[in-house]
């Protein structure tokens, strides 16, 4: 009765008639939990609705990630308790297609051993397997859940159930067109499978989008691993400045892997941004609070490192009190449990040491070339090239345009993402701001400093010069007078002496130099 009614609530496509539905299935399954019409017709409803993450918690045993971090973590439980699960919980492993039927239908070995070979007899055991497994139990969590795990950005899932629902329903499809007769090709048979091509249709477009971006993001970490930076940039900017938006989380994730890359590159301000924009897409993510703190820490703006080291030892000692990581358990975590103990005593020494260092006033001494890009000693024109682009590239206006590429799992989340984007856009826009003040400024001075330095080594050039040219001038008195001297000598001519009397006018005495003579 209650699954008849969803189903004419469900018809109608409206979202409060569907929310209705739900109400009534969740009646229906508190009477049946294992009602598997009841259950198929709730995850497609929450689907329909977009409660993406109730889909994963519903159908949280079928995600291939979770059951392998589950059996990694308590394999000898789950070695115990796997005969008590029923068919309905099992993982994919046990989702398998019978073809032939055992077990009683098979004769024992005396009977095979006198038998004879018949056809006919084995097209009929082969007929009843396929008719016994003909019906479509469990193959719409492949399908639902695998949708469910895109938006919700885990992408390697949500391949693997979609190929594997697509591979079932293939199997399924085949074993019904072999159990078909000629006659059975009515009409009202081709009616029933008209919506098959387009749900299928829209399958393949979703996994042929989640292949395109899953080779991007392998071949980004291999380039990033490869020493290529440029290069894993390039891959992940194609990912999220893509044309087709992609899932909250997965965005999170690319935006964190080019904040590394950019790190190892050494653009400090692009690394910081993309932290930036992780913690705004996911503000627990532990990766991105130790980045940023370690970004802060490298161009010695300690102030904001201790303050993202404060919010990361918070974060573990919530995760302890709680006894359990953040999120659901389908969330992927790039720590474990068991690693928090160590974390927090290395934290505690970061944040000793930098308390220290903020108390002796190194505070103010922040790495300014290195935040934007620059080498010491650089020229105007390479400052402000390097402001305009950093500007440009992250004006608090322009914050939130990343937003639009994004697939939100909860469209309530936005405002609250939007906000954290804007705020922290604006604290590295400051940042930037005033970089571009005090380099301005001691730019200013060496230049200050430059045109006093080249008017003092003017003036001493000009003494230089001065001074050489007295030095020039008096040795060249000194040979004038050298030439002017004559020789005393004990001249008896009255010729040359009239000579020289007229060479100095008989008014000027004659400059003689007495030597001695020798007899």
């Amino acid at each position: 009765m209650y699954v008849k009614d969803a189903r004419s609530l469900i018809a109608s496509q409206q979202p409060t008639n569907i929310s209705s539905a739900i109400n009534l299935l969740d009646a229906a399954l508190a009477l049946s939990p294992r009602y598997e019409t009841a259950m198929e017709l709730k995850a497609s409803s929450l689907l329909h609705l977009k409660r993406y993450k109730e889909v994963a918690d519903m159908l949280q045993d079928y995600i291939p990630s979770v059951k392998i971090s589950s059996d990694y973590s308590s394999s000898s439980s789950s070695s115990s308790s796997s005969s008590s699960l029923s068919d309905n919980s099992q993982p994919l492993a046990r989702e398998r297609v019978k073809l032939l039927s055992t077990g009683g239908d098979s004769p024992d070995r005396s009977e095979r051993s006198i038998r004879c070979f018949s056809v006919s007899d084995l097209k009929k055991r082969v007929m009843a397997g396929l008719n016994k497994n003909r019906d479509r139990e469990g193959q719409w969590r492949y399908l639902i859940l695998g949708q469910a795990c895109c938006h919700l950005g885990l992408m390697e899932d949500a391949m693997a159930l979609l190929q594997t629902g697509k591979r079932l329903a293939s199997a399924a499809f085949r074993r019904e067109s072999v159990c078909w007769s000629d006659d059975s090709f009515t009409f009202s048979g081709i009616n029933n499978q008209q919506t098959c091509p387009s749900d299928s249709e829209s399958i393949c477009n979703l996994l042929s989008h989640i292949k395109l971006l899953l080779r991007r993001k392998t071949a980004a970490i291999a380039a990033m691993e490869a020493g290529l930076y440029t290069e894993s940039i390039r891959h992940f900017s194609k990912i999220v400045d893509g044309r087709r938006g992609a899932p909250q989380s997965f965005l999170a994730e690319c935006y964190m892997h080019r904040a590394t890359a950019y790190q190892s590159s050494g653009r400090i301000a692009e690394a910081i941004a993309d932290c930036n924009r992780t913690l705004a897409l996911d503000p627990s993510c532990i990766e991105a609070l130790t980045t940023r703190a370690s970004l802060f820490k490298s161009i010695e703006c300690f102030t904001d490192s201790l303050h993202d080291l404060e919010h990361l030892k918070l974060l573990y000692n919530s995760i302890l009190r709680d006894r359990k990581l953040p999120g659901p358990v389908w969330k992927r975590q790039s720590f474990g449990y068991h690693e928090i103990p160590g974390n927090l005593c290395s934290i505690a020494t970061k944040i000793q040491e930098l308390k220290q260092r903020v108390a002796s006033g190194e505070f103010e001494n922040v790495d300014y070339y290195a935040l934007m890009g620059l080498r010491r000693g650089c020229s105007r024109s390479e400052l402000e090239r390097s402001y305009l682009l950093l500007t440009l590239r992250h004006k608090p206006d322009k914050s939130t345009n990343f937003i639009d590429r994004c697939e939100f799992s909860d469209e309530q989340d936005i405002d609250s993402v939007k906000e954290r984007a804007r705020m922290q856009s604006l604290l590295l826009y400051r940042l930037i701001q005033k970089g571009y003040t005090m380099l301005t400024r001691n730019l200013m001075e060496e230049e200050t400093s430059d045109k006093h330095r080249k008017k003092a080594s003017a003036a001493a050039l000009q003494e230089a010069i001065k001074h050489d040219e007295q030095k020039q001038s008096s040795k060249c008195v000194n040979q004038v007078e050298k030439k002017n001297a004559f020789q005393g000598v004990f001249c008896r001519d009255l010729a040359v002496v009239g000579n020289l009397l007229s060479q100095t006018r008989f008014n000027r005495p004659i400059q003689v130099k007495y030597e001695g003579l020798s007899c």
